[in-house]
C-alpha cells in the first residue's frame, strides 16, 4: 500500500535526532523513508492530524517494530479520535521501549473507549516520581478527567492537587493544568474560583506564547482583589503546595480567593529556573 506523498524538501534531518537514532536498525534507504514520514507527522499533527496519521501509518508499514514509530501511530490515532488504536499502539510502544512517557494518553484513551475505571487503574499502576514533569502533569489531568467521568468531582479536584500547580508561576504545562482545575471547580459549583483559574490560564498561555522557548520561566503575580468585591466565605484558601517525596497528587495547593472580574494579574519574564 502506497503512503501519502512526501514533499521533496522533507528529509530525515527534519526528524529529531533521538528519533532518528532509533531507526539505525533499518536499512539506510528504509530509515530515510521512515524518518521523512515521521517528520511529516510531527509537522502536521497540530493542524492536520488526519494527514499526520496517514504518514505515521506509512512509517509503521515499513518499520512496525521500532518504538518511536509505534509511539507516533499511537499519538496520531489519539489525535483523530481512534482511541482503541491509540491504546494498542501505545501499549506496544511501552513494551518495546520500557518507558511510560505516554501514560497520560493511554489513560485518556481508556476514557475515550468508555472505561474510566480502567483508566484510573492504569494511571495508578505507574510510579509518577519516575515520569518527566510534563508527563506527570498530563497524567494528573487525565486522572482528573476520569474522576469527572465517574461523577466524582471532589476526587477529580484532588487529582490536580500536585506541586506543579503553582498559581504564581507559569511553565509549559501550566495553562492546561489551570484550565483543568477550572473545569472541576465548575463541576463543584465553585464558579468564582473557576473563573479565576480560567483567567489565570488565559494569561499564562498568552505570556508563554510571547517568550522565547528556552530556559526561562514566567512569574504570575498574585491576582489582586478589592475587598468590596470579595464574596463572604465563597473562596476558601487551601494550604500551600509542597513536595514531601510522596505521591505528588496528595500535595495541597494554594487556592486563589479572587473574582475574575476584578483580575489584576500580570505576567512577566523571569530568569529564575524551576527548582526541584
Amino acid at each position: 500500500m502506497r503512503g501519502p506523498e512526501l514533499p521533496d524538501e522533507i528529509t530525515a534531518r527534519d526528524l529529531a535526532p533521538a528519533a532518528r537514532n532509533e531507526l539505525k536498525t533499518l536499512s539506510k534507504d528504509n530509515a530515510e523513508y521512515v524518518a521523512r514520514h515521521l517528520a511529516m507527522a510531527a509537522q502536521l499533527i497540530d493542524d492536520d492530524p488526519a494527514r499526520a496519521h496517514e504518514h505515521a501509518l506509512a512509517a509503521s508499514r515499513s518499520a512496525g517494530r521500532v518504538g518511536v514509530v509505534r509511539e507516533t501511530v499511537g499519538i496520531t490515532a489519539y489525535a483523530v479520535g481512534d482511541f482503541a488504536l491509540a491504546l494498542r499502539e501505545l501499549r506496544t510502544f511501552r513494551r518495546i521501549s520500557g518507558r511510560d512517557d505516554q501514560i497520560a494518553l493511554m489513560v485518556d484513551s481508556e476514557r475515550g473507549v468508555g472505561r474510566p475505571d480502567r483508566a484510573l487503574e492504569l494511571g495508578r499502576s505507574v510510579d509518577r516520581s519516575t515520569l518527566p514533569t510534563q508527563a506527570r502533569v498530563d497524567l494528573a489531568i487525565a486522572m482528573s478527567g476520569a474522576q469527572l467521568d465517574l461523577e466524582q468531582p471532589t476526587r477529580a479536584l484532588s487529582e490536580l492537587d500536585i506541586p506543579e500547580l503553582d498559581p504564581d508561576r507559569a511553565f509549559a504545562w501550566s495553562p492546561a493544568l489551570f484550565f483543568a482545575r477550572a473545569e472541576v471547580l465548575d463541576a463543584l459549583g465553585r464558579t468564582a474560583e473557576a473563573a479565576t483559574w480560567r483567567t489565570r490560564g488565559d494569561v499564562a498561555a498568552e505570556a508563554l506564547d510571547e517568550v522565547v522557548a528556552d530556559a526561562e520561566t514566567i512569574v504570575v503575580e498574585e491576582i489582586e482583589l478589592a475587598e468590596a468585591g470579595r464574596a463572604d466565605g465563597s473562596d476558601s484558601a487551601d494550604e500551600d503546595a509542597h513536595d514531601d517525596g510522596s505521591d505528588p497528587t496528595s500535595a495541597p495547593i494554594a487556592e486563589p480567593s479572587a473574582d475574575a472580574d476584578a483580575d489584576a494579574a500580570s505576567i512577566h519574564d523571569s530568569t529564575e529556573h524551576e527548582k526541584d
